[in-house]
């Protein structure tokens, strides 16, 4: 689906990662096992091959979810990454964490039996913007913004660099 470089990585930026080659087969898995892993109702994955995904900071580290298969995560923060059958030359990559997940849109479903059935409701609940509500269950905001530990959606210097403090 793109042949341009993807750059990604957890939540908390131990583990940064670049994709050189072309993309494919971008989809949404509704299986059980993909819901655990996510927690979540569905998992966005789209495929590169193993020797494109390139980890430029940190370990992955596996659960081996069942024997043919086995799912990426950083052991820092949690974040899922991958998700990959051991026997294939592809690896699956979790699109939420790509630092421009707009990037790769979804074009198939699979593990449909497992779908939740009141997912296409939810976009038509009401919503809001997450700063419309100055503070909830009394923690401002503004408190949370100022002390966010979440690492950009880009690369930055590993520390210590040299020079840097």
């Amino acid at each position: 689906m793109s042949g341009k470089t993807h750059t990604g990585g957890c939540q908390c930026g131990a583990v940064r990662y670049r994709i050189e080659g072309e993309t494919f087969l971008p989809h949404t898995c509704h299986c059980r096992m993909c819901q655990k892993a996510s927690g979540n109702y569905f998992m966005a994955l789209a495929s590169v091959d193993k020797a494109d995904f390139i980890v430029t900071r940190g370990t992955i580290s596996w659960f081996r979810s069942s024997g043919p298969s086995r799912r990426g995560f950083c052991a820092n923060c949690g974040t899922p990454l991958l998700y990959e059958q051991l026997t294939r030359a592809n690896t699956n990559v979790a699109l939420g964490s790509l630092d421009d997940p707009l990037r790769i849109r979804p074009a198939y479903q699979f593990g449909a039996e497992s779908r939740i059935p009141f997912l296409c409701e939810i976009l038509s609940i009401p919503a809001t913007v997450s700063m419309d509500d100055p503070e909830e269950d009394g923690v401002k905001l503004a408190e949370v913004a100022s002390t966010n530990h979440q690492h950009p959606d880009h690369d930055t210097p590993v520390w210590p660099v040299e020079g840097k403090p």
